[in-house]
């Protein structure tokens, strides 16, 4: 019987490639529903394609034939879905994280902003639910990998990062460095804020964050070494002292076929093999503090389960926003970011609509700082 698909998030770069591993095996999967930003053309080429019954779009005028519109939280929790994947990008992965942990559903997870900001709640909330959450990016996607059989043996665990665009340029060059050169990521292909995110590494950080909450690991027993070839994705290091290390080329759709597939595996002659004789080196080395202070800040305060995370969430949406359509210089979203973060009152065990009230608070703040 196919598995039936939710895709929030379609026309994004990891959502796409869902839609990539479905085209590949039409006998296994079957879209039940597909949500867009604003890409309505692409959003209609995929309703075509593969004939979802509901949709969602940002602008709810647009309307498409024979797909029914429905909210984004509706969709996360449609009776009839067997996979929801969390692709948005942003804090409004948060309301439909919830809505599809509250209904019990298997998660393929991409949105790692939503874990950030509610990780220990959405994690607790999965085990009375039913619910699973299935990481797909692909340092999170290789511990996991690592990890099962031997969840009790684990020591540490060791995340790789590419360095991102920036990783061979000096701290002092990088202040009136362009979108352009920081979005020509050396190893990945992915969307515009998870390219900048991996240039800051603030993306590790919330790859750590997410890591400690699903695979209940404490932030200290956590390592992130910079690795330029991306081949191995992440080590878990077990009490006898061994590591276990998941190697691939750099290709999104490994994570994302297992995550659709999990607990089987599939062959696919559309994924490069990895042939350990073409590879001249594999580089590690610790983080320099120096090039990644937004790094060094959200570790300062990865511990925290305040509102504080939802702070640096929106914080960062709205700076990397920013640079991008250059409004401000690269080092302006590490001063930005930081004054936001010190300026947050933060608020203890906080609700749901306080997570979004403080993303919200956040990235106006930013916007106002800007300006300034």
């Amino acid at each position: 019987m196919r598995k039936k698909v939710v895709i929030l998030g379609s026309t994004g770069s990891v959502g796409s490639q869902c839609l990539e591993i479905i085209r590949r095996f039409p006998d296994n999967f079957s879209v039940l529903g597909l949500s867009a930003g604003n890409n309505l053309k692409l959003l209609k080429d995929q309703i075509q394609e593969f004939n979802p019954k509901y949709y969602s779009i940002s602008n709810s005028e647009k309307k498409i034939e024979n797909s029914k519109n429905i909210s984004l939280e509706q969709m996360s929790s449609l009776l009839e879905a067997d996979l929801v994947v969390m692709a948005l990008s942003g804090s409004i992965g948060l309301r439909p994280m919830f809505e599809a942990v509250n209904s019990g559903k298997a998660i393929i997870l991409a949105n790692k902003e939503s874990i950030v900001m509610a990780g220990k709640f959405l994690v607790e909330k999965a085990k009375l639910t039913g619910a699973s959450i299935l990481p797909v990016d692909s340092e999170p996607s290789a511990i996991w990998q690592c990890m099962i059989g031997e969840e009790k043996n684990v020591s540490r665990l060791i995340l790789t990062a590419s360095g991102g665009a920036l990783r061979d340029y000096s701290p002092k060059d990088l202040k009136n460095i362009s979108p352009d050169i920081v979005l020509n990521h050396p190893t990945w292909n992915m969307g515009a804020k998870i390219t900048v995110d991996s240039a800051t590494l603030l993306n590790k950080a919330f790859e750590v964050i997410e890591s400690s909450n699903l695979f209940s690991i404490s932030i200290d027993n956590i390592d992130v070494l910079i690795h330029p070839e991306s081949i191995v994705h992440s080590l878990v290091q077990f009490v006898d002292g061994n590591l276990k290390a998941l190697l691939s080329f750099p290709d999104m759709r490994f994570p994302i076929q297992y995550a659709m597939f999990y607990p089987d595996r599939k062959s696919n002659i559309d994924l490069p093999k990895c042939d350990l004789t073409e590879i001249s080196e594999l580089r590690f080395s610790k983080v320099p503090i120096d090039k990644y202070p937004l790094f060094d800040l959200a570790m300062s305060i990865a511990n925290d389960h305040s509102t504080l995370m939802s702070a640096l969430i929106g914080a960062d949406e709205a700076a990397v926003e920013l640079f991008i359509n250059e409004k401000i210089d690269f080092s302006d979203m590490y001063y930005l970011i930081e004054k936001t973060i010190h300026s947050h009152r933060s608020i203890n065990n906080p609700s749901l609509e306080e997570m979004e009230n403080t993303s919200k608070w956040a990235i106006e703040n930013v916007y106002k700082l800007s300006k300034i």
